[in-house]
């Protein structure tokens, strides 16, 4: 990482929500799942907090840096619909050594939706490309 990266870098970032990013198209056993109304899944606003956070981070990376996601909390608390634009914020709080630490807010246009802390871990990415795909080798189909 190169020493830029600071508390207080932030990044913002705007999605449009669609309906692949509802729950009862992105649900697991959508059986259980049947009577939830077309609302952006909370899995996808922390995948939208999660591409905020890496955007802060990538003008800070070294030649074959990145990162990856190891702590989320968050909460989710107002339903957006499809056609709404979502605007994500992600400002460092902490970097220690490799692990950085961000606050997180999402804003759909009417409410907050959600707020919280996520934590990304700076990875030297061929050796960690390398690790998942010998994973992938070993996996049975």
């Amino acid at each position: 990482m190169k020493p830029t990266l600071q508390t207080g870098v932030t990044a913002t970032h705007t999605f449009v929500v669609t309906e692949a990013q509802t729950v009862p198209r992105l649900a697991i056993g959508n059986e259980l799942f049947n009577d939830i109304p077309g609302v952006l899944a909370t899995a996808m606003m922390i995948a939208m907090m999660e591409a905020t956070s890496t955007k802060a981070l990538t003008p800070h990376f070294d030649a074959d840096e990145g990162s990856v996601g190891v702590i989320v909390n968050v909460s989710h608390t107002a339903a957006t619909v499809p056609g709404q634009t979502v605007t994500v914020t992600a400002t460092v709080t902490a970097v220690e050594g490799r692990k950085v630490s961000f606050d997180v807010s999402a804003h759909d246009g009417i409410d907050q939706i959600g707020h919280g802390t996520h934590q990304r871990a700076v990875v030297p990415w061929p050796r960690f490309k390398a690790a998942v795909a010998a994973k992938a080798a070993r996996v049975k189909t």
